[in-house]
């Protein structure tokens, strides 16, 4: 008897975010929703990428997860400016001092998913998501320093590590979706 073959187990593309606590994620939304606005980008949740896209099965992208927020300790982001990028993912963000902690925490939880980084860790929230010119991008960093001036010397306590379903194809950014979240034990 022919024995039928396991169909492809289905993939999904996820992300791992750090959550800014929520007096915080308040005051970085109503500056995300005036710029997306103006410049005509999608609304998305403020985070700092701590893993970027990996393509896992469900199951997998859980187990990976909850093993790499265990012994996690809670730390501060520390703003270093607002600042610009090359693509749509990082087209206007607040670049985040790369203290050990920042970084640690990035390299500990890639290792958890068997992330290979091409490039060196650069920790980031943005702000907008949108293709904009070289000119674009300068109009809306400067409106990011204009509706929120002390932006640029923000520090916040995160807490909180999240497991994001992010489809990079969806530039809509509507199927992206939070699939679990951790509490990092404080310090």
């Amino acid at each position: 008897m022919a024995t039928v073959a396991d169909p492809q187990v289905e993939k999904h593309v996820y992300s791992v975010w750090a959550i800014p606590p929520e007096d915080v994620a308040v005051r970085l939304k109503k500056l995300m929703e005036s710029l997306g606005s103006e410049f005509n980008g999608p609304q998305f949740e403020p985070h700092i990428t701590v893993v970027g896209a990996i393509s896992l099965t469900p199951e997998d992208a859980i187990d990976k997860f909850r093993s790499a927020c265990e012994g996690l300790k809670a730390y501060t982001a520390t703003v270093d400016r607002v600042a610009t990028g090359t693509f749509f993912y990082q087209c206007v963000f607040l670049l985040i001092h790369p203290t050990s902690e920042v970084v640690e925490t990035s390299t500990h939880c890639t290792a958890h998913f068997g992330y290979k980084n091409t490039t060196p860790y650069m920790p980031h929230l943005s702000l907008l998501y949108a293709d904009l010119t070289d000119d674009e991008k300068q109009k809306a960093q400067e409106r990011a320093n204009i509706l929120d001036e002390s932006i640029s010397s923000l520090s916040f306590p995160v807490s909180r590590l999240a497991l994001y379903k992010t489809d990079t194809e969806d530039k809509t950014l509507k199927s992206w979706e939070k699939i679990a979240e951790c509490s990092l034990s404080p310090n």
